[in-house]
């Protein structure tokens, strides 16, 4: 390898790395900002969060890697005109082509690691993600003292408080209700003017230190006919509360009924599950005939009934040959088979729409094994000759090129796989359609580069249109 292409390979190395976590960043907090509700005041410990943002880091990958490819390709190629190092480069008789060979090289690696990545890594980490993500959503919230709410967050037990302070330890106007049971005649309250809440030292108790108080306490009266209830009052000056909090720890919902999910499978599974689910359509289609067939009734009528008497789909000689009341048995007995017919028709047809939605989703996700390594392919093809055109490193102007690039490929992509997931396309169609629309694309910029091309030359532009408007203004002779 020759030292140029070192000195290729490092710039576009460093970019790339910088970029790559950039926007697995941005991405992470578009993730904390989307589940920002369901994460606060449920008293997570710390790495169960850590944990969730790993996970929801490696589902990124997808979208990250592509864009992190052509931004830093982009830079890369900028920086290398900006620096006029690419001038030196042709000077040295070594062609824009032949210096795209150590990068085209590393992200071809970069493509065939990609798709390692989306069939044995991804299924594992989206695995993960859904499952603790669950856990998570339906996590009851912590015990959060609201001022002036009632808080039922434990069994038996309803609070209120007046004021809490900004430690939001220190609570003031307490009223702590208590009531066993539903069924329970037993009520009991309390009311002090302040108090303290902290947790016990294992974690596993909340504690409500009262003080300068008093307590109400009914109670039923002990046997006899029409016991009278007793009352209890009595003051105090400090009381200890506990609360139990293992209704708040975090479950674990069992991950084998998560795998059912395409996004957990890899193209071994999706294709058991495609050779599976297409037996059942056909099976399905097979025996339509079959299940439907004694719905419909015929008269027994030769068919020499006919020969000489064509059939009249107007007749109605045979109602009128009955009675009223025979007639609305008829109409009665058609109306309740046609009922059936309908209701079973379009259970069947139902259940073939969700087995060939779920077709369709599964060959989507098929798909998506290999359009992230060819996407990263396709954008370099555009990032890569770009830069050189732009000549413009940094992340200014690149970062504006490369946005628009990808929102292309990001909004063709998803148009596409909508249209599968409708039936309008075909999977293969509607997922390959942005690698289609980009790489010619990256083909006519490629070969622009090569040729010294002035596209995005505003004096190039200028100068044509002049050349034009003059042209088009010359006075003809008489």
């Amino acid at each position: 390898m020759k030292k140029i292409h070192l000195l290729i390979l490092k710039s576009f190395i460093r970019p790339f790395i910088v970029t790559f976590f950039i926007v697995m960043f941005v991405l992470l907090m578009l993730f904390l900002f989307k589940y920002i509700d369901d994460l606060i005041g449920k008293g997570f410990e710390w790495y169960i969060i850590m944990e969730l943002m790993v996970y929801s880091s490696a589902t990124n990958v997808a979208m990250a890697l592509p864009l992190s490819v052509l931004l830093s390709s982009i830079m890369t190629y900028g920086s290398l005109g900006e620096n006029y190092e690419l001038v030196a480069i042709k000077s040295a008789g070594i062609s824009l082509r032949r210096a795209l060979y150590p990068m085209l090289i590393a992200v071809c690696g970069l493509s065939v690691s990609a798709f390692f990545f989306s069939e044995y890594m991804l299924p594992v980490a989206n695995l993960k993600y859904y499952n603790l993500l669950y856990d998570a959503r339906k996590q009851k919230t912590a015990f959060l003292i609201t001022e002036n709410v009632f808080n039922n967050s434990f069994p038996g037990y309803s609070i209120r408080v007046k004021h809490k302070d900004p430690d939001g330890q220190t609570l003031r106007g307490i009223m702590l209700y208590h009531k066993p049971d539903i069924q329970s005649t037993n009520m009991d309250v309390i009311f002090a003017e302040e108090g303290i809440m902290f947790r016990s030292p294992d974690n596993k108790s909340l504690i409500l230190r009262l003080k300068n108080g008093i307590q109400h306490q009914e109670l039923p009266g002990e046997g006899g006919y029409l016991p009278r209830q007793r009352y209890t009052r009595f003051r105090f000056s400090e009381r200890v509360q506990k609360f139990d909090l293992s209704g708040f720890a975090m479950g674990h919902t069992d991950e084998n009924e998560f795998r059912g999910a395409f996004q957990m499978m890899n193209l071994k599974q999706l294709n058991l599950w495609q050779d599976s689910t297409g037996k059942l359509i056909d099976l399905g289609l097979s025996r339509n005939y079959s299940l439907l067939s004694p719905y419909f009734k015929y008269f027994s009528v030769s068919h020499k009934f006919y020969k000489d008497k064509p059939f009249n789909k107007g007749s109605s000689d045979f109602l009128g040959s009955l009675t009223h009341e025979k007639q609305a048995s008829v109409l009665a007995n058609a109306l309740n088979q046609a009922k059936s017919f309908k209701d079973r028709v379009k259970e069947r047809a139902t259940r073939f729409g969700d087995l060939t939605l779920e077709s369709r989703r599964n060959r989507v996700e098929y798909q998506k094994k290999f359009t992230l390594s060819a996407a990263c392919l396709a954008l370099f093809l555009i990032g890569a000759p770009l830069g050189a055109i732009i000549r413009k490193g940094g992340l200014g102007l690149p970062v504006v090129v490369a946005v628009i690039f990808f929102l292309i490929y990001y909004i063709i992509s998803t148009i596409g796989e909508k249209f599968v997931k409708d039936g309008d396309l075909a999977p293969t169609i509607g997922m390959w359609i942005a690698i289609a629309v980009l790489t010619p694309i990256g083909m006519f910029l490629s070969y622009k580069a090569a040729n010294d091309s002035e596209l995005f030359n505003v004096e190039a532009y200028n100068k044509f249109i002049k050349k034009m408007t003059g042209y088009f203004t010359k006075k003809k002779p008489v």
